[in-house]
């Protein structure tokens, strides 16, 4: 907003503080602190938000693909047939291979339920959500027959197990024998702990070649399911629709969206009323700069008179009082965005923080599913915030502004 040499003079005086006008002071104050703290809580919730999203998006499909190819019965005969079915598929960015069981883990009296997974050396080594989170050890000590695995840092934890560890899995469904049923125990050396940064994945897997877990399960040559990455996630079901044509008789197609459905829908929703709330926060902050502004406007009444007489125009005075609550709107957007930022960039140190003093462990990870707090700030969102906020703002000054230029020199100064 353009004001001439005279308007800023006074603009700048009314939004300093004067002499008996603590009182307007301390209300403008509230209303730039509302503004802050209201910019602030959007910026921080609505990336926090995303981060949560991304992460959980990037670890899970990270771990098991776009889709999965997954055979009837849990079992997938002629696998590599659909494997080159599926690779030759366009938009189809790779295809693995895997075995994916719940058994039973041990370790020193200390039983673990676990998914077992079963892939290619090659899968195993050019995994990157596996290959960047190892812990401990290396996972190119995952060799065919070696009896070697891989298991969760939780899962390590949980059952006392380090690198070096036996580690015994029990398959409940052994050989059959005259006596029954009788389940298969094989013992296997920790050679690798990850951290994938989820927790029901870092509690419960265990790593393991192809050629293992389907000697330790008995399958033979079969699989479990093929799981498939596309170039473009949002469109994996047009991508895979030939494929599915394809091996319809033997297998049916899971992508991520209906495997994580109830999961992702309920972040999405939880998104929007986060924004929707905290976006009260602003509106109440508009609401305090409507008050500032008309006590402002009260206190400043005889001044207006004066000015009007001198000759200023309605609009000047307008200008005046807009300007002073767009300021008061603009710094406490720029300044909330500062303190948003700032508080991303420390939030673990603040989690801990608030979590000392509290007592509480506000990020627990078997209940966020994440071990960390995440952050993914959204450009175009803080946009938003920040359009949104400045036009709440804007909207706030119109009814005093205009009250302010309707001001009557002859009333005001009859007495005078």
């Amino acid at each position: 907003m353009i004001l001439r040499p005279y308007e800023r003079t006074i603009f700048k005086r009314y939004l300093l503080p004067q002499r008996g006008e603590g009182f307007i002071f301390v209300a403008a104050a509230f209303s730039f602190t509302a503004v802050m703290l209201g910019v602030a809580a959007l910026v921080i919730v609505m990336s926090v938000m995303n981060g949560v999203r991304a992460d959980l998006f990037d670890k899970i499909v990270g771990l098991n693909g776009h889709a999965v190819v997954q055979g009837f019965g849990g079992r997938l005969d002629d696998w590599q047939g659909v494997l080159k079915e599926a690779k030759a598929t366009p938009g189809v960015v790779s295809a693995t291979p895997l075995i994916e069981q719940p058994l039973l883990a041990t370790f020193s009296g200390r039983v673990e339920g676990v998914l077992v997974r079963g892939m290619t050396v090659p899968d195993i080594r050019k995994n990157e959500t596996l290959g960047g989170k190892v812990l401990q050890g290396s996972l190119n000590s995952l060799t065919p027959n070696s009896g070697n695995i891989a298991i969760g840092s939780e899962l390590a934890r949980n059952l006392g197990a380090t690198v070096g560890s036996n580690l015994t899995i029990i398959n409940p469904a052994g050989r059959s024998t005259p006596f029954g049923t009788v389940p298969r125990e094989i013992s296997y050396r920790v050679s690798a702990v990850f951290e994938i940064g989820v927790y029901d994945f870092d509690k419960a897997y265990v790593v393991m070649p192809m050629e293992d877990a389907q000697l330790l399960l008995l399958t033979g040559d079969q699989i479990g399911m093929i799981e498939v990455k596309v170039t473009d996630p949002d469109k994996v079901g047009t991508i895979l629709q030939p494929l599915a044509e394809k091996v319809a008789a033997q297998a049916i197609i899971s992508d991520w969206r209906s495997m994580n459905a109830s999961l992702f829908e309920a972040l999405s929703v939880e998104r929007v009323a986060m924004f929707v709330i905290l976006s009260l926060i602003i509106l109440v902050a508009s609401f305090n700069i409507i008050s500032s502004l008309i006590m402002l406007v009260r206190a400043k009444t005889r001044d207006m008179a004066i000015l009007r007489t001198m000759g200023a125009p309605r609009d000047a005075v307008m200008r005046i009082f807009m300007a002073i609550g767009l300021a008061i709107g603009v710094s406490g957007t720029l300044v909330g965005m500062a303190l948003g930022f700032a508080t991303l960039f420390f939030r673990q140190g603040v989690l801990r923080g608030v979590e000392f003093l509290t007592g509480q462990q506000l990020w627990d990870p078997s209940i966020r599913f994440l071990t960390e707090l995440p952050s993914k700030p959204d450009p175009f969102e803080i946009t938003l915030i920040a359009v949104m906020t400045i036009l709440f703002s804007f909207l706030a000054t119109l009814y005093p502004a205009y009250k302010a230029a309707n001001t009557d020199p002859v009333q005001v100064l009859r007495y005078e």
